[in-house]
């Protein structure tokens, strides 16, 4: 199999899986990009992101690929999160739990197909693997995905696509080769093109992010945890999504 047929596979994979999720949420078409392991940017992450962010060799030595995908959302999860400006809607927060298991689900059943074939795979989850203390991701998916070519960082710190930010992102790890997608320095967020749009700032509920670019992590993961405890009978219901509801849900708004 070479590296196209291979990048062919995955991708089929994913979309197979995503065209019967056994899940109530319902997605868009996904996205799905590629990596070289050795690209510098990777190491970039160190200075940008943490310093405690792992390479793709850390999580598997002799990586030579990076996988990203994104499971947008189907448009009426997004637009039942709209509709409160501060309740999350159970739709929203559901589409986060099983997003999350099937991402989980998803990177699994590469793992093991990938292993089928000869070729090695590893993969984090898809949520929860961040420093409690400085809330910096060890591996984030978000900026994986913009290395891998599937979109750029808006105004609220979410990674806008050609359909939009309204989804979740999953990566694996590979050690064959695969073609690289090409990437552009696009700017897709509204804000950062000409300063006409504030959707992120205003909707958010807790005044966690400012024209500067700033976020307050605590601020937003003590929200984060008050919808866990409005959803207690939801694991891991950590979600609010009120950031992703606006001029860039669906695609982008440049």
């Amino acid at each position: 199999m070479n590296s196209q047929e291979l990048a062919t596979f995955i991708t089929t994979a994913i979309k197979r899986q995503v065209d019967e999720p056994g899940t109530l949420t319902d997605y868009r078409e996904p996205l799905v990009g590629f990596a070289a392991a050795d690209d510098p940017r990777f190491s970039e992450l160190r200075q940008v992101a943490s310093p405690t962010h792992l390479l793709p060799q850390n999580l598997l030595p002799g990586a030579r690929s990076v996988v990203s995908f994104f499971l947008p959302f189907a448009h009426w999860v997004v637009q039942a999160n709209a509709q409160n400006k501060k309740m999350v809607a159970e739709e929203w927060t559901n589409a986060y739990i099983e997003t999350n298991t099937l991402i989980n689900r998803i990177t699994a059943h590469l793992v093991d197909s990938l292993a089928e074939r000869g070729v090695r795979a590893a993969a984090e989850p898809a949520t929860h693997n961040y420093d409690p203390v400085s809330l910096t991701s060890h591996w984030s998916h978000k900026s994986v995905a913009v290395i891998a070519g599937l979109g750029s960082f808006g105004l609220h710190h979410m990674v806008i696509t050609d359909s939009g930010c309204a989804g979740r992102f999953g990566s694996l790890v590979i050690d064959a080769n695969l073609p690289a997608t090409p990437t552009e320095p696009k700017v897709r967020c509204l804000y950062f093109y000409d300063g006409s749009c504030l959707d992120c700032i205003l909707r958010c509920p807790v005044n966690a992010l400012d024209e500067n670019g700033q976020i307050d992590k605590d601020r937003c993961l003590q929200r984060l945890r008050s919808v866990a405890s409005e959803y207690a009978y939801l694991a891991l219901a950590d979600a609010c999504g009120k950031c992703a509801i606006g001029a860039c849900s669906f695609e982008a708004a440049v």
